[in-house]
Protein backbone atom coordinates (compact mmCIF):
# COMPACT_ATOMS: atom_id res chain seq x y z
CA UNK A 1 0.00 0.00 0.00
CA UNK A 2 1.61 3.97 -1.05
CA UNK A 3 2.12 5.75 2.26
CA UNK A 4 1.35 9.71 1.94
CA UNK A 5 4.95 10.01 1.91
CA UNK A 6 5.48 8.60 -1.31
CA UNK A 7 2.80 10.52 -2.94
CA UNK A 8 3.90 14.23 -1.90
CA UNK A 9 5.33 15.40 -5.01
CA UNK A 10 1.74 14.14 -6.69
CA UNK A 11 -1.00 15.53 -4.14
CA UNK A 12 -4.63 15.41 -4.93
CA UNK A 13 -7.12 16.64 -3.11
CA UNK A 14 -11.23 15.58 -2.46
CA UNK A 15 -12.77 18.72 -1.15
CA UNK A 16 -16.60 17.73 -0.27
CA UNK A 17 -19.29 20.13 0.13
CA UNK A 18 -22.50 19.88 1.97
CA UNK A 19 -25.64 22.15 3.00
CA UNK A 20 -28.26 20.47 4.92
CA UNK A 21 -30.53 23.12 4.17
CA UNK A 22 -32.09 25.87 1.50
CA UNK A 23 -31.82 28.24 3.94
CA UNK A 24 -27.96 27.53 3.97
CA UNK A 25 -27.92 27.62 -0.16
CA UNK A 26 -29.54 30.77 -0.68
CA UNK A 27 -27.03 32.14 2.37
CA UNK A 28 -24.36 31.37 -0.44
CA UNK A 29 -22.59 28.86 1.85
CA UNK A 30 -21.84 26.61 -0.93
CA UNK A 31 -20.07 29.45 -2.52
CA UNK A 32 -17.76 30.27 0.77
CA UNK A 33 -17.33 26.94 1.12
CA UNK A 34 -15.69 26.20 -2.50
CA UNK A 35 -13.70 29.62 -2.36
CA UNK A 36 -12.01 28.90 1.42
CA UNK A 37 -11.72 25.58 0.74
CA UNK A 38 -10.00 26.06 -2.57
CA UNK A 39 -7.72 28.43 -0.97
CA UNK A 40 -6.71 26.48 1.61
CA UNK A 41 -5.44 23.52 -0.48
CA UNK A 42 -3.27 25.37 -2.56
CA UNK A 43 -1.98 27.90 0.32
CA UNK A 44 -1.75 25.91 3.32
CA UNK A 45 -1.59 22.25 1.58
CA UNK A 46 -0.20 23.35 -1.18
CA UNK A 47 -2.32 21.54 -3.58
CA UNK A 48 -3.70 23.17 -6.97
CA UNK A 49 -4.95 19.82 -8.00
CA UNK A 50 -7.96 19.21 -6.68
CA UNK A 51 -11.91 18.02 -7.20
CA UNK A 52 -14.74 19.30 -5.65
CA UNK A 53 -17.65 17.20 -4.89
CA UNK A 54 -21.18 18.75 -3.82
CA UNK A 55 -24.69 18.03 -2.09
CA UNK A 56 -26.76 21.14 -1.71
CA UNK A 57 -29.46 20.00 0.38
CA UNK A 58 -28.65 16.54 1.93
CA UNK A 59 -28.91 15.72 5.75
CA UNK A 60 -25.55 13.95 7.29
CA UNK A 61 -27.40 11.57 9.28
CA UNK A 62 -26.49 9.07 7.05
CA UNK A 63 -23.74 8.70 3.74
CA UNK A 64 -26.93 8.07 0.81
CA UNK A 65 -25.68 11.00 -0.60
CA UNK A 66 -24.88 10.73 -4.57
CA UNK A 67 -21.58 12.90 -4.51
CA UNK A 68 -20.53 11.79 -1.27
CA UNK A 69 -21.03 8.11 -2.49
CA UNK A 70 -19.39 9.37 -6.18
CA UNK A 71 -16.05 10.82 -3.67
CA UNK A 72 -15.75 7.84 -1.85
CA UNK A 73 -15.27 5.39 -5.30
CA UNK A 74 -12.86 7.81 -6.48
CA UNK A 75 -10.66 7.67 -3.37
CA UNK A 76 -10.95 3.99 -3.51
CA UNK A 77 -9.20 3.86 -6.72
CA UNK A 78 -6.07 5.99 -5.49
CA UNK A 79 -6.99 8.88 -6.91
CA UNK A 80 -7.02 11.33 -4.27
CA UNK A 81 -4.08 12.00 -1.50
CA UNK A 82 -6.20 14.11 0.82
CA UNK A 83 -10.13 14.77 1.20
CA UNK A 84 -10.69 18.22 2.63
CA UNK A 85 -13.50 19.52 4.25
CA UNK A 86 -14.92 22.58 6.09
CA UNK A 87 -16.42 20.69 8.97
CA UNK A 88 -16.09 17.26 9.99
CA UNK A 89 -20.26 17.90 10.41
CA UNK A 90 -19.91 17.95 6.86
CA UNK A 91 -19.43 14.36 6.14
CA UNK A 92 -21.42 12.69 8.83
CA UNK A 93 -23.07 13.60 12.38
CA UNK A 94 -23.18 9.68 13.30
CA UNK A 95 -19.97 8.62 15.18
CA UNK A 96 -20.39 5.11 13.68
CA UNK A 97 -20.60 6.46 10.21
CA UNK A 98 -17.78 8.56 10.07
CA UNK A 99 -15.52 6.34 11.94
CA UNK A 100 -16.06 3.36 9.57
CA UNK A 101 -15.35 6.14 6.52
CA UNK A 102 -11.90 7.10 8.71
CA UNK A 103 -10.82 3.75 8.96
CA UNK A 104 -10.90 3.27 5.30
CA UNK A 105 -9.03 6.28 4.51
CA UNK A 106 -6.52 5.57 6.36
CA UNK A 107 -6.04 1.91 5.13
CA UNK A 108 -5.89 4.01 1.79
CA UNK A 109 -3.40 6.28 2.57
CA UNK A 110 -5.29 9.25 2.69
CA UNK A 111 -5.29 12.08 4.69
CA UNK A 112 -8.61 13.76 6.42
CA UNK A 113 -8.10 17.47 6.47
CA UNK A 114 -10.67 19.57 8.61
CA UNK A 115 -10.48 22.96 7.96
CA UNK A 116 -12.51 24.90 10.81
CA UNK A 117 -11.41 22.24 13.40
CA UNK A 118 -7.71 22.98 12.01
CA UNK A 119 -6.27 19.69 12.06
CA UNK A 120 -4.59 17.15 9.61
CA UNK A 121 -4.89 13.51 10.16
CA UNK A 122 -1.26 12.88 8.13
CA UNK A 123 0.39 13.68 11.60
CA UNK A 124 -0.22 11.65 14.82
CA UNK A 125 -1.58 14.92 16.36
CA UNK A 126 -3.75 16.28 14.11
CA UNK A 127 -5.20 12.38 14.49
CA UNK A 128 -5.39 12.66 18.07
CA UNK A 129 -7.16 15.56 17.75
CA UNK A 130 -9.53 14.24 15.69
CA UNK A 131 -10.24 11.38 18.09
CA UNK A 132 -10.74 13.54 20.99
CA UNK A 133 -13.39 16.30 18.59
CA UNK A 134 -15.11 13.13 17.65
CA UNK A 135 -16.00 12.10 21.48
CA UNK A 136 -17.13 15.85 22.34
CA UNK A 137 -19.50 15.77 18.91
CA UNK A 138 -21.14 13.02 19.58
CA UNK A 139 -21.50 13.50 23.18
CA UNK A 140 -23.16 17.07 22.36
CA UNK A 141 -25.04 15.43 19.61
CA UNK A 142 -26.47 12.73 22.63
CA UNK A 143 -27.45 15.29 24.76
CA UNK A 144 -28.71 17.56 22.14
CA UNK A 145 -31.30 14.84 21.37
CA UNK A 146 -32.07 13.96 24.77
CA UNK A 147 -32.66 17.52 25.58
CA UNK A 148 -34.87 17.56 22.46
CA UNK A 149 -36.70 14.32 23.62
CA UNK A 150 -37.44 15.41 26.92
CA UNK A 151 -39.25 18.87 25.76
CA UNK A 152 -41.06 16.63 23.09
CA UNK A 153 -42.49 14.16 25.89
CA UNK A 154 -43.42 17.09 28.43
CA UNK A 155 -45.39 18.55 25.67
CA UNK A 156 -47.19 15.41 24.71
CA UNK A 157 -47.90 14.92 28.59
CA UNK A 158 -49.31 17.91 28.70
CA UNK A 159 -51.37 16.88 25.85
CA UNK A 160 -49.56 19.77 23.47
CA UNK A 161 -49.28 19.11 19.81
CA UNK A 162 -45.50 18.43 18.68
CA UNK A 163 -46.18 18.88 15.08
CA UNK A 164 -46.54 16.43 12.25
CA UNK A 165 -48.98 16.01 9.23
CA UNK A 166 -52.27 16.76 10.50
CA UNK A 167 -54.94 13.59 10.53
CA UNK A 168 -56.99 13.62 7.18
CA UNK A 169 -60.36 14.54 9.14
CA UNK A 170 -58.83 17.29 11.48
CA UNK A 171 -58.27 21.03 10.77
CA UNK A 172 -55.69 22.63 13.45
CA UNK A 173 -55.75 25.92 14.73
CA UNK A 174 -52.21 27.36 15.22
CA UNK A 175 -53.37 30.04 17.18
CA UNK A 176 -55.44 27.66 19.80
CA UNK A 177 -53.76 24.81 19.51
CA UNK A 178 -56.27 22.87 19.20
CA UNK A 179 -58.34 20.22 16.78
CA UNK A 180 -61.45 20.61 15.82
CA UNK A 181 -63.35 17.74 13.04
CA UNK A 182 -63.60 19.24 9.15
CA UNK A 183 -66.91 18.89 8.36
CA UNK A 184 -66.43 17.19 4.59
CA UNK A 185 -63.44 15.12 5.33
CA UNK A 186 -65.13 13.67 8.54
CA UNK A 187 -67.88 12.57 6.09
CA UNK A 188 -65.48 10.90 4.12
CA UNK A 189 -63.65 9.40 7.21
CA UNK A 190 -66.95 7.84 8.81
CA UNK A 191 -67.81 6.78 5.36
CA UNK A 192 -64.38 4.92 4.92
CA UNK A 193 -65.19 3.09 8.63
CA UNK A 194 -68.88 2.20 7.20
CA UNK A 195 -67.90 0.62 4.09
CA UNK A 196 -65.06 -1.29 5.55
CA UNK A 197 -67.40 -2.92 8.00
CA UNK A 198 -69.91 -3.75 5.63
CA UNK A 199 -67.24 -5.26 2.43
CA UNK A 200 -64.26 -5.70 5.11
CA UNK A 201 -62.19 -4.67 1.83
CA UNK A 202 -59.65 -1.76 1.65
CA UNK A 203 -59.10 -2.40 -2.09
CA UNK A 204 -62.96 -2.13 -2.20
CA UNK A 205 -63.05 1.27 -0.82
CA UNK A 206 -60.00 2.44 -2.86
CA UNK A 207 -61.82 1.65 -6.06
CA UNK A 208 -65.73 3.17 -4.45
CA UNK A 209 -63.79 6.37 -3.25
CA UNK A 210 -61.97 6.46 -6.84
CA UNK A 211 -65.01 6.06 -8.77
CA UNK A 212 -67.13 8.44 -7.02
CA UNK A 213 -64.67 11.12 -7.55
CA UNK A 214 -63.67 11.86 -4.01
CA UNK A 215 -59.81 12.96 -3.89
CA UNK A 216 -57.27 13.04 -0.89
CA UNK A 217 -56.34 16.26 0.81
CA UNK A 218 -53.13 15.94 -1.50
CA UNK A 219 -55.68 15.62 -4.93
CA UNK A 220 -54.89 12.38 -5.72
CA UNK A 221 -56.53 9.11 -5.90
CA UNK A 222 -56.65 6.44 -2.49
CA UNK A 223 -54.65 4.31 -2.10
CA UNK A 224 -54.50 1.34 -0.23
CA UNK A 225 -52.09 2.15 2.12
CA UNK A 226 -53.66 5.74 2.60
CA UNK A 227 -57.00 4.03 3.94
CA UNK A 228 -55.45 1.41 6.04
CA UNK A 229 -53.70 4.31 7.96
CA UNK A 230 -57.01 6.05 8.45
CA UNK A 231 -58.74 2.77 9.52
CA UNK A 232 -55.73 2.25 12.29
CA UNK A 233 -55.20 5.72 13.51
CA UNK A 234 -56.38 5.56 17.12
CA UNK A 235 -56.48 9.76 16.84
CA UNK A 236 -60.10 9.05 15.17
CA UNK A 237 -61.43 8.03 19.15
CA UNK A 238 -60.42 11.50 20.32
CA UNK A 239 -56.88 9.97 22.14
CA UNK A 240 -53.63 11.51 21.27
CA UNK A 241 -50.55 9.10 21.44
CA UNK A 242 -46.85 10.01 21.14
CA UNK A 243 -43.71 8.13 21.34
CA UNK A 244 -44.78 5.21 20.13
CA UNK A 245 -41.93 4.58 17.29
CA UNK A 246 -38.22 4.36 17.70
CA UNK A 247 -36.66 7.12 15.73
CA UNK A 248 -33.42 5.49 15.68
CA UNK A 249 -34.63 1.90 14.84
CA UNK A 250 -36.32 2.45 11.49
CA UNK A 251 -39.41 2.91 13.09
CA UNK A 252 -39.19 -0.17 15.07
CA UNK A 253 -42.90 0.31 17.77
CA UNK A 254 -40.96 1.16 21.73
CA UNK A 255 -42.62 -0.83 24.50
CA UNK A 256 -46.14 0.41 25.10
CA UNK A 257 -44.78 1.23 28.83
CA UNK A 258 -42.91 4.24 27.00
CA UNK A 259 -46.00 5.57 25.05
CA UNK A 260 -47.52 8.74 25.98
CA UNK A 261 -51.22 8.55 25.51
CA UNK A 262 -53.29 11.04 26.39
CA UNK A 263 -57.63 10.81 26.57
CA UNK A 264 -60.23 12.59 25.36
CA UNK A 265 -57.46 14.66 23.80
CA UNK A 266 -59.85 15.69 21.32
CA UNK A 267 -62.99 15.61 19.63
CA UNK A 268 -63.63 11.84 18.46
CA UNK A 269 -64.58 11.45 14.91
CA UNK A 270 -66.04 7.51 15.33
CA UNK A 271 -66.57 6.25 18.93
CA UNK A 272 -63.47 3.77 20.65
CA UNK A 273 -65.93 0.51 20.11
CA UNK A 274 -65.99 1.23 16.71
CA UNK A 275 -62.35 1.92 16.45
CA UNK A 276 -61.87 -1.73 18.17
CA UNK A 277 -64.33 -3.49 16.24
CA UNK A 278 -62.27 -2.39 12.96
CA UNK A 279 -59.29 -3.71 14.64
CA UNK A 280 -60.22 -6.86 15.02
CA UNK A 281 -61.46 -6.94 11.05
CA UNK A 282 -58.10 -5.88 10.07
CA UNK A 283 -55.91 -8.11 12.39
CA UNK A 284 -58.39 -11.00 11.31
CA UNK A 285 -58.05 -10.20 7.34
CA UNK A 286 -54.13 -9.93 7.37
CA UNK A 287 -52.34 -13.06 6.55
CA UNK A 288 -51.02 -14.34 9.70
CA UNK A 289 -54.00 -12.30 12.21
CA UNK A 290 -56.56 -14.25 14.17
CA UNK A 291 -56.66 -17.87 13.50
CA UNK A 292 -59.68 -19.52 12.90
CA UNK A 293 -62.37 -20.04 15.70
CA UNK A 294 -60.08 -17.45 18.07
CA UNK A 295 -62.41 -15.89 20.54
CA UNK A 296 -61.72 -12.14 20.04
CA UNK A 297 -62.29 -10.79 23.60
CA UNK A 298 -62.39 -7.33 23.79
CA UNK A 299 -60.91 -5.32 26.80
CA UNK A 300 -62.57 -2.04 28.53
CA UNK A 301 -66.06 -2.62 26.66
CA UNK A 302 -68.11 0.18 28.13
CA UNK A 303 -71.40 -1.34 27.31
CA UNK A 304 -73.26 2.44 28.08
CA UNK A 305 -70.73 4.62 26.17
CA UNK A 306 -72.40 7.04 23.64
CA UNK A 307 -75.97 6.53 25.07
CA UNK A 308 -75.45 8.62 28.42
CA UNK A 309 -77.02 12.20 28.46
CA UNK A 310 -76.25 14.60 31.52
CA UNK A 311 -80.28 15.89 32.22
CA UNK A 312 -78.75 19.07 33.73
CA UNK A 313 -76.68 20.74 30.54
CA UNK A 314 -76.95 18.07 28.34
CA UNK A 315 -73.84 17.30 27.49
CA UNK A 316 -72.76 13.81 26.84
CA UNK A 317 -70.93 11.71 29.51
CA UNK A 318 -67.61 10.11 28.99
CA UNK A 319 -66.47 7.02 30.23
CA UNK A 320 -63.49 5.60 32.72
CA UNK A 321 -63.25 2.38 34.86
CA UNK A 322 -64.61 2.47 38.11
CA UNK A 323 -62.30 0.89 41.04
CA UNK A 324 -61.95 -2.58 40.83
CA UNK A 325 -64.29 -4.77 43.13
CA UNK A 326 -62.99 -7.01 45.95
CA UNK A 327 -63.96 -9.86 43.34
CA UNK A 328 -62.08 -8.38 40.33
CA UNK A 329 -64.97 -6.59 39.11
CA UNK A 330 -64.44 -3.34 37.17
CA UNK A 331 -67.12 -1.69 36.06
CA UNK A 332 -67.36 1.27 33.71
CA UNK A 333 -68.28 4.92 35.68
CA UNK A 334 -69.43 7.71 33.37
CA UNK A 335 -69.25 11.27 34.31
CA UNK A 336 -70.64 14.47 32.53
CA UNK A 337 -68.02 15.74 30.14
CA UNK A 338 -68.54 19.39 30.28
CA UNK A 339 -67.90 18.73 34.57
CA UNK A 340 -64.73 16.54 33.56
CA UNK A 341 -63.07 19.86 31.75
CA UNK A 342 -64.44 22.12 34.15
CA UNK A 343 -66.42 21.08 37.55
CA UNK A 344 -68.15 24.48 37.46
CA UNK A 345 -69.71 24.42 34.64
CA UNK A 346 -72.05 20.86 35.58
CA UNK A 347 -72.68 19.83 38.86
CA UNK A 348 -74.09 16.44 38.01
CA UNK A 349 -72.83 13.28 39.83
CA UNK A 350 -71.14 10.17 38.16
CA UNK A 351 -73.35 7.00 37.54
CA UNK A 352 -71.96 3.35 38.07
CA UNK A 353 -72.69 0.35 35.94
CA UNK A 354 -73.27 -0.59 39.61
CA UNK A 355 -76.10 1.56 39.40
CA UNK A 356 -76.76 1.82 35.78
CA UNK A 357 -76.39 -2.05 34.51
CA UNK A 358 -78.92 -3.61 36.32
CA UNK A 359 -81.38 -0.29 36.05
CA UNK A 360 -81.83 -0.57 32.44
CA UNK A 361 -81.34 -4.02 31.92
CA UNK A 362 -84.02 -4.98 34.33
CA UNK A 363 -86.52 -2.31 33.23
CA UNK A 364 -85.85 -3.67 29.55
CA UNK A 365 -86.16 -7.62 30.44
CA UNK A 366 -90.06 -6.33 32.34
CA UNK A 367 -90.83 -4.83 29.29
CA UNK A 368 -90.10 -7.99 27.41
CA UNK A 369 -91.66 -10.10 29.91
CA UNK A 370 -94.97 -7.93 29.63
CA UNK A 371 -95.61 -8.49 26.10
CA UNK A 372 -96.61 -11.68 26.88
CA UNK A 373 -98.41 -11.13 29.91
CA UNK A 374 -101.07 -7.60 28.95
CA UNK A 375 -104.62 -7.28 27.26
CA UNK A 376 -106.99 -4.68 26.48
CA UNK A 377 -107.59 -5.26 30.35
CA UNK A 378 -104.60 -3.72 31.77
CA UNK A 379 -104.47 -0.66 33.29
CA UNK A 380 -101.58 1.60 33.08
CA UNK A 381 -101.10 0.90 37.16
CA UNK A 382 -100.87 -2.93 36.38
CA UNK A 383 -98.21 -1.73 33.83
CA UNK A 384 -96.36 0.56 35.75
CA UNK A 385 -95.93 -2.28 38.36
CA UNK A 386 -95.04 -4.89 36.06
CA UNK A 387 -92.22 -2.33 34.15
CA UNK A 388 -90.93 -1.41 38.16
CA UNK A 389 -90.21 -4.95 39.56
CA UNK A 390 -87.15 -5.75 41.26
CA UNK A 391 -84.86 -4.24 43.62
CA UNK A 392 -83.06 -1.85 41.32
CA UNK A 393 -87.06 0.17 41.25
CA UNK A 394 -87.63 0.53 44.82
CA UNK A 395 -86.43 4.28 44.71
CA UNK A 396 -89.30 4.74 41.53
CA UNK A 397 -92.16 5.96 42.57
CA UNK A 398 -93.83 6.19 39.74
CA UNK A 399 -93.12 6.26 35.54
CA UNK A 400 -94.73 9.12 33.63
CA UNK A 401 -97.75 8.36 31.95
CA UNK A 402 -97.10 9.12 28.33
CA UNK A 403 -94.15 6.87 28.46
CA UNK A 404 -96.98 4.06 29.88
CA UNK A 405 -99.94 4.76 27.34
CA UNK A 406 -97.31 4.72 24.19
CA UNK A 407 -95.63 1.34 25.26
CA UNK A 408 -99.48 -0.09 26.21
CA UNK A 409 -100.52 0.54 22.67
CA UNK A 410 -97.28 -1.14 21.40
CA UNK A 411 -97.21 -4.28 23.28
CA UNK A 412 -100.85 -4.93 22.05
CA UNK A 413 -100.00 -4.67 18.68
CA UNK A 414 -97.47 -6.83 16.64
CA UNK A 415 -94.94 -4.91 17.56
CA UNK A 416 -93.31 -5.50 21.12
CA UNK A 417 -91.72 -1.72 20.16
CA UNK A 418 -88.20 -2.81 20.83
CA UNK A 419 -87.66 -3.93 17.27
CA UNK A 420 -85.75 -1.58 15.21
CA UNK A 421 -84.15 -1.68 11.44
CA UNK A 422 -81.34 1.23 11.52
CA UNK A 423 -81.48 3.81 8.72
CA UNK A 424 -78.90 4.87 6.47
CA UNK A 425 -76.04 6.54 8.17
CA UNK A 426 -75.88 10.47 7.02
CA UNK A 427 -72.68 9.33 5.42
CA UNK A 428 -74.93 6.62 3.58
CA UNK A 429 -77.28 9.43 2.26
CA UNK A 430 -77.62 10.06 -1.37
CA UNK A 431 -74.66 7.61 -2.23
CA UNK A 432 -75.43 5.01 -4.62
CA UNK A 433 -74.56 1.59 -4.15
CA UNK A 434 -72.05 -0.84 -5.88
CA UNK A 435 -74.33 -2.36 -8.25
CA UNK A 436 -76.23 1.27 -8.90
CA UNK A 437 -72.92 2.56 -10.08
CA UNK A 438 -72.13 -0.28 -11.92
CA UNK A 439 -75.39 -0.66 -13.67
CA UNK A 440 -75.29 2.83 -14.26
CA UNK A 441 -71.54 2.55 -15.94
CA UNK A 442 -73.40 -0.02 -17.92
CA UNK A 443 -75.74 1.88 -19.06
CA UNK A 444 -73.23 4.46 -20.31
CA UNK A 445 -71.13 2.16 -22.40
CA UNK A 446 -74.27 0.54 -23.83
CA UNK A 447 -74.98 4.71 -25.32
CA UNK A 448 -71.46 4.70 -26.10
CA UNK A 449 -71.43 1.96 -28.15
CA UNK A 450 -74.89 3.08 -30.19
CA UNK A 451 -73.33 6.39 -30.58
CA UNK A 452 -70.29 4.56 -32.10
CA UNK A 453 -71.97 2.36 -34.41
CA UNK A 454 -74.40 5.46 -35.65
CA UNK A 455 -70.89 7.73 -36.47
CA UNK A 456 -69.65 4.70 -38.72
CA UNK A 457 -72.55 4.39 -40.60
CA UNK A 458 -74.16 7.38 -40.83
CA UNK A 459 -71.59 10.23 -39.63
CA UNK A 460 -70.36 12.96 -41.75
CA UNK A 461 -66.32 11.76 -41.44
CA UNK A 462 -65.32 9.00 -42.64
CA UNK A 463 -64.30 6.30 -40.06
CA UNK A 464 -61.96 3.37 -40.82
CA UNK A 465 -63.82 -0.08 -40.57
CA UNK A 466 -60.01 -0.76 -38.18
CA UNK A 467 -60.81 2.20 -36.13
CA UNK A 468 -64.20 1.03 -35.47
CA UNK A 469 -63.66 -2.29 -35.05
CA UNK A 470 -60.74 -1.05 -32.27
CA UNK A 471 -62.80 1.26 -30.41
CA UNK A 472 -65.86 -1.33 -30.36
CA UNK A 473 -64.05 -4.13 -28.56
CA UNK A 474 -62.69 -1.53 -25.88
CA UNK A 475 -66.63 -0.65 -24.87
CA UNK A 476 -67.42 -4.60 -25.36
CA UNK A 477 -64.77 -5.39 -22.91
CA UNK A 478 -65.67 -2.79 -20.74
CA UNK A 479 -69.22 -3.64 -20.39
CA UNK A 480 -68.33 -7.49 -20.02
CA UNK A 481 -65.99 -6.66 -17.02
CA UNK A 482 -69.16 -4.80 -15.51
CA UNK A 483 -71.50 -7.38 -16.03
CA UNK A 484 -69.01 -10.00 -14.54
CA UNK A 485 -68.98 -7.93 -11.43
CA UNK A 486 -72.46 -7.45 -10.89
CA UNK A 487 -72.89 -11.25 -11.39
CA UNK A 488 -70.32 -11.41 -8.14
CA UNK A 489 -72.42 -8.82 -6.72
CA UNK A 490 -75.78 -10.77 -7.56
CA UNK A 491 -74.00 -14.09 -6.01
CA UNK A 492 -72.59 -12.32 -2.69
CA UNK A 493 -76.60 -10.38 -2.27
CA UNK A 494 -77.66 -13.95 -2.02
CA UNK A 495 -75.44 -15.83 0.00
CA UNK A 496 -76.63 -16.58 3.45
CA UNK A 497 -73.46 -15.52 4.66
CA UNK A 498 -74.05 -11.98 6.78
CA UNK A 499 -70.41 -10.43 8.55
CA UNK A 500 -71.72 -6.51 9.14
CA UNK A 501 -72.98 -4.57 11.90
CA UNK A 502 -76.67 -5.83 10.76
CA UNK A 503 -76.06 -9.52 11.70
CA UNK A 504 -73.99 -8.00 14.70
CA UNK A 505 -77.10 -6.18 15.70
CA UNK A 506 -79.54 -9.39 15.20
CA UNK A 507 -77.30 -11.64 16.57
CA UNK A 508 -76.70 -9.62 19.58
CA UNK A 509 -80.81 -9.02 19.71
CA UNK A 510 -81.66 -12.63 19.73
CA UNK A 511 -78.78 -14.02 22.32
CA UNK A 512 -79.89 -10.65 24.93
CA UNK A 513 -83.80 -11.40 24.37
CA UNK A 514 -83.55 -15.11 25.14
CA UNK A 515 -81.25 -14.73 28.09
CA UNK A 516 -83.07 -11.73 29.19
CA UNK A 517 -86.40 -14.03 29.54
CA UNK A 518 -84.34 -16.88 30.89
CA UNK A 519 -84.72 -15.22 34.70
CA UNK A 520 -86.99 -13.28 36.94
CA UNK A 521 -84.15 -10.81 37.91
CA UNK A 522 -81.30 -9.95 36.24
CA UNK A 523 -78.45 -9.84 38.39
CA UNK A 524 -76.03 -7.73 36.35
CA UNK A 525 -72.48 -8.23 37.89
CA UNK A 526 -72.97 -11.97 37.00
CA UNK A 527 -74.66 -11.19 33.59
CA UNK A 528 -71.75 -9.23 32.17
CA UNK A 529 -69.39 -11.43 33.44
CA UNK A 530 -70.19 -14.42 31.62
CA UNK A 531 -70.69 -12.87 28.30
CA UNK A 532 -68.51 -10.79 25.81
CA UNK A 533 -69.76 -7.32 26.82
CA UNK A 534 -69.81 -6.10 23.52
CA UNK A 535 -73.14 -8.15 22.67
CA UNK A 536 -75.22 -5.92 25.18
CA UNK A 537 -73.69 -2.85 23.80
CA UNK A 538 -74.76 -3.70 20.73
CA UNK A 539 -78.20 -4.99 21.92
CA UNK A 540 -78.68 -1.05 23.64
CA UNK A 541 -77.22 0.61 21.06
CA UNK A 542 -80.01 -1.14 18.68
CA UNK A 543 -83.07 0.22 20.66
CA UNK A 544 -81.51 2.81 22.91
CA UNK A 545 -81.66 6.57 21.19
CA UNK A 546 -80.87 7.77 24.74
CA UNK A 547 -80.49 7.79 28.73
CA UNK A 548 -80.80 10.77 30.36
CA UNK A 549 -78.92 10.80 34.21
CA UNK A 550 -79.06 13.23 36.58
CA UNK A 551 -77.69 12.75 40.14
CA UNK A 552 -76.35 9.23 39.69
CA UNK A 553 -79.94 7.92 38.99
CA UNK A 554 -81.68 7.57 35.54
CA UNK A 555 -84.33 9.83 34.59
CA UNK A 556 -85.15 8.71 31.04
CA UNK A 557 -84.74 6.02 28.65
CA UNK A 558 -85.08 7.45 25.26
CA UNK A 559 -85.91 4.23 22.51
CA UNK A 560 -85.08 4.40 19.00
CA UNK A 561 -89.02 4.30 18.03
CA UNK A 562 -89.11 8.29 20.13
CA UNK A 563 -90.85 6.55 23.22
CA UNK A 564 -89.60 8.39 25.97
CA UNK A 565 -90.40 6.89 29.46
CA UNK A 566 -89.38 9.13 32.62
CA UNK A 567 -88.88 8.70 35.91
CA UNK A 568 -90.17 9.86 39.28
CA UNK A 569 -88.33 9.41 41.97
CA UNK A 570 -88.41 9.76 45.81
Amino acid sequence: MSSISDKINAKKAAIYIRVSTRYQIDRDSLLVQRRELSLYAEMVLGISDYVIFEDPGYSAKNTDRPDYQRMMDRLRTGEFTHLLVWKIDRISRNLLDFASMYSELKDLGVAFVSKNEQFDTSNAVGEAMLKIILVFAELERQMTSERVTAVMLSRANSGKWNGGRVPYGYDYDKQEKTFSLNAQENKVVNLIYDKYEQYQSIIYICRYLNDKGIRTRADREWTTTVVHKILSNVFYTGDYIYNVRNSNKKGKKRDEAEWVRIENHHVPSISRERFDRIQFILKRNKRGGVPEGEIYIRKNIHVFQGLLRCAICGSNMSATLDRRRANGWRPSQYACSKRLHNSSLCRNKYISDVTLGPFVINYIANIIRAKGNISASTSLDVLERKLLRGEAFQSVVHIESDGLEELRKLLLSESSGMEYNPPLSDNEQNIPSEREILEDRRRKKEIALTRLKTIYLYGEEETSEKDFIIEREKIVNEITEIEARLAELHKEEHDDLISNEVFIQKASYFIMVRNLLDDRYIDYEKYIRKIDPIIPRNFLTTIIQKIEISNGRVVSITFKNNMTHRFIYH
